[in-house]
């Protein structure tokens, strides 16, 4: 297909909404593709008025190279460290009290997102595979996993900023 179908099929999936791809970087990737011999320009296409475009098929390299990286996606788990755990980690004890308000204030954020990722498969499911929707509930669990960090991290607050206050009253 050309790089206009391709965007146009991103759109209708709404695949920046559950993959980690926008569809302004289609064009990009498509000469990245071709300069790398993933893909092969196979002929022109015109239709109607619109300009001419240049249709892509994969090459035996292309699929190659999709299959390992599938593969390597699938078998291999990414966990990366979130910023806030060391903001946390290392926060002074004159920022404690602003602790519960920044964290609250996440706490509804992630409410939000929460609620907007359940409406997915109502809002886009019906351009999605049932793998795609199963993609979008990876999301939602993820999300519904650092609430409960939060609300956990919430709980404690208390215990966490008597302990502080007690070491800044008695530095070791």
């Amino acid at each position: 297909m050309h790089g206009h179908a391709m965007r146009l099929l991103a759109e209708q999936e709404h695949i920046d909404e559950w993959a980690d791809v926008t569809v302004g970087a289609i064009y990009g990737a498509i000469k990245r593709l071709a300069a790398e011999g993933l893909i092969d320009a196979v002929r022109l296409e015109r239709e109607g008025n619109y300009p001419e475009r240049q249709v892509f098929d994969i090459t035996a390299s292309g699929r190659e190279s999709l299959r390992s990286i599938r593969r390597q996606a699938l078998e291999t788990i990414v966990y990366r460290p979130d910023p806030v755990d060391l903001a946390i980690a290392r926060l002074g004890a004159d920022d404690i009290d602003d602790l519960e308000g920044i964290l609250e204030a996440r706490v509804a954020e992630l409410h939000v997102r929460i609620a907007e990722e359940e409406t997915k498969p109502d809002r886009i499911g019906h351009h999605l595979t049932v793998t795609e929707l199963y993609v979008t509930r990876h999301d939602l669990h993820r999300l519904r996993g650092e609430l409960a960090w939060h609300q956990e991290l919430l709980g404690a607050l208390p215990g966490i900023i008597a302990d502080e206050t007690s070491r800044k009253k008695n530095p070791a």
